[in-house]
């Protein structure tokens, strides 16, 4: 027993020696810490967004929750705060903010002015400055103190902060927002999550990447990286490097600037087993299906577009119907993404109107659960704080506001943000509630005073002999101050009174100033409660929201469309096979492929198309196109074999559905020219309104852009010094990548240890084979020179696109093997096409290459079927083989014509039904079908173009209406997007 007792001693003694202060004190007197509790009762408290207490009691000590429940003990020198009528909720949480860090300023301007910076600007650090893991939220953070009361008013406790600043930002931290702590008190966690971004550093110049599919190659290579550096396989020390290894293991946070984007963060994390937080765009309704198949939580700002100002009809039609339904349609999103399963929280960043834009998603569907759920436990779990934020369960910190009731009601008042148990006022909660009818005795007359509204909000109804008059109420420090207007309303004349308000507010009396100066008192007898006319709109009382559309744009599907069977009766087919051009043909397609070609074929449960006097030909493939991409170029290095063009698929691109209107159906994408060595390529089926990843051809063979001539010796970009400057310089990049493939696959198959580097092992394949070049070019010399190191390194060419100097050269690409895709009649748009003439296809094609007729123009490709017509008239080539040229053989070229290409039994159903023949001007496909699904019909389109100018008319009323309602509206913006072509540059 003594042992024990002596035991006890020592452990109060230990758990003394630990508590004890470890600073001197240089003060004669200390205050001491008020450890004291504090108890709320009488409220209704909102212990979670699921669990409500009425009536509740709740204890508090050392900026701790002690005790919650219908029913607690007060523990002795409590101070005891009475909230009877009040609410309590948790402090809200916000995950995506850079409070108290200042945000860098972009002084660096254009990279390319002056002396471009191709290096990175720190030594030990990555070779890209614009990957920066090792910077730390804590070094620069200074607590703000005017924002955090800005914050605490909105109701938030604690925030997620971090630097803003490049592609991979470093660690962010966690504070609370609380008045009176240090800042030791308020950081929760010093190093809370990792922030990514796809933008560069404001603090480098470093060029690359240029392009958002250059921040996603970056984003690989340095996950690559950072598993090679921990393996300890090279002897450079790498302090990012190290950082970012370090920072794995914390919450991933990746913000993003458009729904796309969040498709592609998405698709790296996938590729490196990492599930981003990813900061959304609130256009997420768009597409919910691919967003819910991401797997990931969001945080959502509800920064709600306003309505265009429609007054000036020839103004308004310049607003697109995708820009007016998003207005429409956004209040809605968080309703459809609850209602979808998908996790959200909710974020305020650069949001002044944070607070109406919450009430206003809850008047369009979001339940008060959600919105709650949104803003305290699902921040609180990813940030691993279950128990201990979003919640006031025992032992959770004092994060709470205490409101006037319903925080999701327009009328509530927030009193008071308590963080860490600090108390911040933000309203006196003590204000006398005035709510009631009374009789107002003032100069000689008796008023009827009807009081409603919010305790500190008062709104004021005011009768004389049962005239409405004029009145406004001021109420602060329960002092009140009420103006009336003058009975006689040809007079501009009011009586002023003012008055401390008592506790009960049964009857009180005041000064008055009477409207002919003199002064004098009123006095006012409460009479009775006030009936409050509650606002008679219902649910439904917000405009009427348009059904989302794939995509959610003009000319979108309610639907996505089906397969069908199809059975295409008594057309003129033309089958790029050796039955040439046969009349009154049938064709059945079944399971989106070619089932059948004969005459008088039969199926069951097929849908008949009587196409007599009418063409059917296969789908046109464009072999060189930028349509459907979101950045063409990556132009930072001088070779780009890392990038990836599949990233950057636009499928809101209204080109695809003109394309579809012109009978394309299968396109490649292509990296632009700013650069020897491009981007791989994509090969897209024109599926218009399928998500990205839907439109990829799959398991597509691979090709890559290369480029030649005046582009990629920038000779007519305004100031640069990245090699190569000349057209020899353009050999030797070339011959220098390949040599170092070489030696890159020769260390591979080793069997030692390597680094794998994304550009080489996309070149490796070009020199396996395994992958075909595109080679942008124009001047024999040139040409010339690029077959002749491909043969040097023992691999063809596969495609000369542009190629308007091939008739010189056509017995060199047939004997070498390489095709041609080129222009029908382009000429002297620049230097090095001097020599272009429209024989060019008819030669090349005489000669034994294989032509097309490409576009690399987002209009030309919707006219195809005229290019292709011109080499009639220019070379004499027949139709049926100038038609090839923008069918079967772009497919050859493509590697993909056992596919698509020609109408044959088991290919894919990609077809055009023609009114007309295929190369007439006067030709228009009346249906365009992709494995057998009409994605395309002219019929719907008339349809279509009458519901648009429906729609577009009644969004155009519900703006009128909202600007006349009082709401700011926005000038309307043109929308219409960019066309991108070879030399298009986007400064990421």
């Amino acid at each position: 027993m003594r042992f024990k007792f002596l035991l006890c001693l020592l452990l109060s003694a230990s758990l003394g020696l630990q508590a004890q202060e470890y600073f001197p004190k240089n003060d004669a007197v200390k205050a001491e810490k008020n450890t004291n509790y504090t108890v709320f009762k009488n409220a209704k408290i909102h212990v979670d967004p699921s669990t409500v207490i009425s009536n509740g009691m709740m204890a508090i000590r050392d900026g701790k929750v002690t005790a919650v429940g219908k029913s607690i003990d007060i523990p002795a020198n409590a101070v005891v705060i009475d909230l009877k009528g009040k609410e309590v909720y948790p402090s809200f949480i916000d995950l995506y903010t850079h409070f108290g860090i200042e945000k860098p300023k972009n002084e660096n301007g254009n990279p390319y002015s002056g002396n471009p910076q191709y290096d990175a600007s720190r030594e030990g650090y990555y070779w890209n400055d614009h990957i920066r893991p090792e910077t730390s939220a804590l070094e620069t953070f200074k607590y703000d103190a005017k924002e955090a009361e800005n914050l605490r008013k909105l109701g938030f406790g604690v925030v997620n902060t971090h630097m803003p600043d490049g592609i991979v930002r470093g660690t962010g931290m966690l504070v609370a927002l609380n008045s009176a702590g240090t800042e030791g008190d308020r950081i929760l966690d010093q190093k809370s999550a990792q922030y990514l971004s796809f933008e560069k550093s404001a603090k480098s110049k470093q060029v690359y990447p240029t392009s958002i599919m250059g921040a996603m190659a970056l984003l690989r290579q340095t996950y690559l990286d950072a598993d090679w550096y921990a393996k300890g396989n090279t002897d450079n020390k790498d302090l990012a490097l190290e950082a970012f290894n370090e920072n794995r293991n914390l919450v991933q946070i990746f913000k993003t600037d458009g729904l796309l984007d969040e498709l592609r963060a998405d698709k790296v994390g996938d590729e490196f087993d990492v599930q981003y937080v990813i900061v959304g765009s609130g256009k997420e309704f768009e597409r919910l299906d691919a967003i819910k198949a991401t797997n990931a939580t969001y945080i959502v700002p509800i920064d709600f577009p306003k309505p265009f100002d429609v007054e000036d009809p020839y103004m308004a039609s310049y607003s697109s119907l995708g820009d007016m339904k998003e207005w429409n349609q956004a209040p809605a999103n968080l309703k459809m993404m609850a209602e979808k399963g998908i996790p959200f929280t909710l974020t305020a960043y650069d949001n002044k109107e944070f607070k109406d834009n919450l009430l206003k998603a809850v008047e369009y569907g979001l339940s008060k659960e959600k919105a709650l759920t949104a803003l305290t436990t699902v921040p609180a779990k990813v940030m691993g704080k279950e128990g201990k934020l979003g919640t006031l369960k025992e032992g959770a910190w004092a994060n709470f506001i205490i409101t006037s009731g319903d925080y999701f009601d327009k009328e509530t008042t927030l009193y008071e943000n308590w963080v860490q148990g600090k108390r911040s006022v933000i309203e006196d909660m003590n204000v006398v509630d005035l709510k009631g009818n009374y009789d107002v005795a003032v100069g000689g007359n008796t008023y009827k005073v009807k009081v409603t509204g919010e305790p500190t909000k008062p709104k004021t109804e005011v009768k004389l002999n049962n005239n409405k008059i004029g009145s406004k109420a001021t109420y602060k420090n329960n002092w009140l101050n009420l103006l009336l207007s003058s009975p006689d309303t040809t007079k501009t004349e009011y009586t002023r009174l003012t008055a401390k308000i008592p506790e009960d507010a049964k009857s009180f009396s005041g000064k008055a100033i009477l409207s002919n100066g003199s002064e004098t008192t009123f006095t006012a007898t409460r009479t009775g409660d006030a009936s409050e006319e509650k606002d008679k709109k219902d649910k439904n009382s917000h405009p009427e929201v348009l059904p989302i559309t794939f995509p959610n744009m003009a000319y979108g599907f309610e639907s996505l469309p089906k397969q069908q069977d199809i059975l295409f009766k008594n057309a003129t087919v033309w089958t790029n096979e050796a039955e040439g051009i046969v009349k009154n043909t049938d064709v059945l397609v079944k399971n989106g492929k070619i089932a059948k070609v004969g005459k008088d074929l039969n199926a069951r449960g097929a849908t008949v198309i009587d196409a007599t006097g009418k063409h059917l030909t296969t789908g046109i493939i464009d072999e060189h196109s930028h349509l459907a991409a979101s950045a063409v170029n990556e132009a930072g290095h001088n070779s780009s074999a890392e990038v990836r063009m599949e990233d950057v698929i636009d499928p809101d691109d209204i080109g695809i559905y003109r394309n579809l209107a012109g009978g394309v159906t299968t396109m490649q994408l292509l990296h632009g020219s700013a650069n020897p060595i491009g981007g791989q390529s994509a090969i897209l089926k024109m599926k218009w309104g399928q998500d990205p990843a839907e439109m990829l051809l799959d398991n597509s063979p691979k090709f890559i852009k290369f480029a030649l001539g005046e582009n990629v010796k920038q000779a007519n970009w305004s100031s640069t010094s990245r090699f190569p400057q000349t057209r020899m310089g353009v050999e030797q990049v070339f011959i220098d990548y390949f040599t170092r493939a070489k030696e890159y696959e020769e260390l591979k198959k080793s069997g030692k240890p390597y680094r794998k580097d994304i550009e080489l092992e996309t070149i490796i394949e070009i020199l396996n084979g395994e992958r075909h070049i595109t080679a942008h070019s124009y001047v024999q010399s040139e040409i010339n020179m690029l077959m002749k190191v491909a043969e040097q390194y023992g691999f063809n060419v596969n495609t000369f696109t542009h190629i308007l100097e091939g008739y010189k050269l056509a017995d060199k690409m047939a004997e070498h093997g390489a095709g041609g895709s080129t222009f029908s009649d382009w000429w002297a748009y620049k230097y090095e096409v001097k020599d272009a003439i429209p024989q060019n296809a008819a030669i090349m094609h005489e000669a034994g290459v294989t032509v097309a007729i490409n576009s690399d123009d987002a209009e030309m490709s919707r006219r195809l079927n005229q290019e292709a017509a011109k080499s009639v008239k220019y070379g004499g080539i027949s139709e049926e083989e100038a038609w090839k040229f923008v069918t079967l053989n772009p497919a050859k070229l493509l590697h993909i014509d056992d596919r698509v290409g020609s109408i044959k039994e088991g290919k894919d159903a990609d077809l055009v039904l023609w009114n007309d023949h295929p190369m007439s001007v006067y030709a228009k496909p009346e249906k365009t079908l992709i494995e057998g699904v009409v994605y395309f019909d002219l019929e719907r389109d008339r349809e279509l173009r009458e519901k648009i100018d429906k729609q577009k008319n009644l969004l155009t009323t519900q703006m009128l209406k909202a600007k006349n309602n009082g709401l700011k509206t926005q000038p309307v913006k043109d929308s219409k997007k960019e066309e991108l072509h070879c030399d298009t540059i986007h400064l990421n």
